[in-house]
């Protein structure tokens, strides 16, 4: 079986705390929180999903604050970004992608658009506008710059260009393999798109190079089932995690789709969940979960175990 580590978790200004020194910065305080004293701290409200960069600064969405959070390990600071595009302030912003050059890409379901923002927060062009009926999971493609994007009413995943050219559309509603009903969450890894079909209640796994879907997970309730899938990440052994919102969990199978464990379970208290959504795994194999209606970010540490008990 896979092993893992709690690893900590992320909610707000309280994750930095101010050094005792005379230039007063801010250093970032692996993961440990309740040490800032400030009377009214940022915190998370409602957070969506969750992506990280090779500096490590990791960014959130958040619905409730309508905003992008972004933990600044290097600079040492909490940022909060609030603008989509020009002086428009994002509504309902879920998914979210690293863009090339340090920013992000952010789907706003509201909005109906893909905003794109530079390294330091600055709104730049969107895409996807006219063309989105609600955007909510998004993937990057680094090696092409291609973005997908689950149009969640659309009942399909639009693909565009980096300049706002749609490349094709993959699926429609239904429930055959390669249909959807009601996608949500997005991951890529590998050359394969995971797209969390929700109402579908799985998960289907797309090779991008053709080939028939890979079908994980189905409606059930035992564990290991699905009823309410949210978010869809993997690791460097290819295990495959799904957020069960309904239940509260973290499920995790391996590359085949055999199911392997659950992780958490409803509650407030140290590694359990209250409705989470988004998941992503880093290049450090520590996966974060949004915990949502907990306001806060929880991290595991993958430890291995998954093949080695398979052998």
């Amino acid at each position: 079986m896979p092993r893992y580590q709690f690893a900590g978790q992320l909610t707000g200004e309280e994750n930095f705390v101010r050094e005792n020194d005379t230039k007063g910065i801010a250093s970032f305080l692996a993961w440990v929180v309740g040490l800032f004293d400030e009377a009214n701290p940022d915190v998370l409200q409602r957070p969506q999903a969750i992506v990280s960069d090779k500096d490590e600064r990791i960014f959130v969405t958040d619905v409730s604050r309508a905003a992008v959070y972004v933990f600044d390990k290097p600079a040492g600071e909490l940022k909060v970004w609030g603008f989509a595009v020009g002086l428009r302030r994002f509504i309902a912003p879920i998914g979210i992608a690293l863009a090339e050059g340090g920013g992000v890409w952010v789907a706003d379901a509201e909005l109906r658009i893909v905003a794109h923002l530079s390294a330091d927060g600055t709104p730049l062009a969107s895409i996807g506008g006219g063309m989105l009926q609600r955007p909510t999971g998004l993937a990057r493609d680094s090696s092409t710059g291609l973005l997908y994007v689950s149009d969640t009413y659309a009942h399909d995943i639009k693909v565009f260009t980096p300049e706002g050219r749609l490349e094709r559309i993959i699926g429609e509603r239904g429930d055959a393999p390669g249909e959807f009903n009601f996608p949500t969450h997005l991951a890529l890894a590998r050359g394969k798109l995971y797209v969390t079909d929700t109402m579908n209640s799985r998960v289907q796994v797309i090779p991008l190079g053709g080939g028939e879907p890979q079908i994980v997970g189905k409606r059930g309730l035992y564990y290991g089932n699905l009823v309410r899938p949210k978010g869809v990440a993997v690791d460097s052994e290819n295990n495959i995690y799904v957020v069960e919102s309904y239940y509260d969990n973290l499920l995790v199978y391996n590359e085949a789709g055999e199911f392997l464990m659950p992780i958490g379970g409803v509650g407030q208290t140290t590694g359990k969940f209250y409705l989470p959504s988004g998941a992503w795994v880093d290049a450090f194999d520590r996966v974060f979960v949004a915990d949502t209606f907990n306001g806060r970010i929880t991290l595991f540490q993958y430890l291995g175990g998954a093949k080695g008990d398979s052998e």
